[in-house]
């Protein structure tokens, strides 16, 4: 079992076939100088998408060795993105990143119906978190992608979230839903959506080892000290592997949280294609572009297993 982000770099350096990735606009420095690291930290291969001589140019610069990384000259955003989809959907890349291009534009060719990456999912975001004094990784789902998910869709949010789980080795995904209360109120909708997820998970519908635990407030989810205060008693008290917020400002909220009040380290992917997708924002850190680079990259040598 992963406990810690960087345990993900030990386990792809283990890994014999390195997972491929192309890279959409990667003429862009934030973004080269991550996939810069990652190669040279042999987890990686890959393919870079976009103006080659601007390619060059910044890799001379952060003195990236280009000598065994392909490279595909494309100075048009749409066609970078069509072609670092079409690298996957193809097969000959394993998951794709955004580079220099705005996000519309690669989810576009990532949902296109003749060559893309679509299922019959959803695309939701995943994003994991290393809080310094919580006892192991923590998976937050949906802070940027769904804006106000109902019942069939925050089903199959948990189900991107699973996958994006066991990638990691956990036996047993705990999933909290969260809310403001733990008893069922019809006047408070999200508890009535937690308690029919839960119901859901009891009939089997999310497969083995999953337990469901709704509605739960945030302090239950990940504080045994709270739960013990308060009397509440379930498996996921306290040991929560998965948040499972209501909405999507709940979600941001609690990350941005996380990220600037508790020093979290962080990764973020895009889950429900056939492939995961590495979205960075400008304002990530350097280290949390690495991260979801190899959160992608170990996410996709484990679907590439089964």
């Amino acid at each position: 079992m992963i406990k810690k982000l960087d345990d993900i770099f030990l386990n792809l350096k283990e890994s014999k076939q390195k997972p491929i990735l192309s890279v959409a606009a990667a003429h862009d420095e934030e973004v080269l100088l991550a996939v810069k690291d990652a190669c040279k930290m042999n987890i990686i291969k890959a393919i870079l998408i976009g103006d080659e001589k601007k390619i060059r140019e910044i890799s001379k610069k952060i003195n990236f060795d280009l000598s065994e990384v392909e490279i595909i000259n494309e100075v048009d955003l749409k066609l970078c993105a069509e072609k670092a989809v079409k690298l996957v959907s193809s097969k000959k890349a394993d998951y794709v990143m955004k580079g220099l291009l705005d996000t519309s534009i690669i989810l576009k060719e990532v949902l296109n119906k003749e060559y893309g990456l679509r299922t019959d999912s959803l695309l939701s975001h995943v994003m994991i978190y290393e809080v310094p004094n919580y006892h192991k990784l923590l998976i937050l789902t949906d802070g940027g992608m769904n804006i106000d998910p109902d019942v069939p869709q925050k089903k199959k949010i948990i189900e991107n979230a699973i996958k994006a789980g066991k990638s990691l080795g956990i036996d047993t995904l705990k999933i909290a839903c969260l809310a403001a209360k733990e008893k069922v109120n019809p006047k408070m909708k999200r508890t009535v959506d937690a308690d029919e997820l839960k119901n859901m998970n009891q009939q089997g519908m999310f497969g083995k080892n999953i337990i469901v635990e709704g509605p739960i407030a945030f302090d239950l989810a990940i504080s045994k000290q709270a739960c013990r205060i308060k009397g509440y008693e379930s498996e996921v008290g306290g040991d929560a592997d998965i948040l499972l917020v209501p909405n999507i400002e709940t979600g941001n909220g609690i990350g941005k949280a996380l990220t600037y009040m508790a020093n979290a380290k962080s990764a973020g992917i895009i889950m429900g294609a056939k492939s995961p997708i590495v979205l960075v924002s400008r304002a990530d850190t350097h280290e949390s572009k690495l991260y979801s680079i190899a959160y992608g990259a170990i996410i996709s040598k484990n679907s590439n297993k089964n």
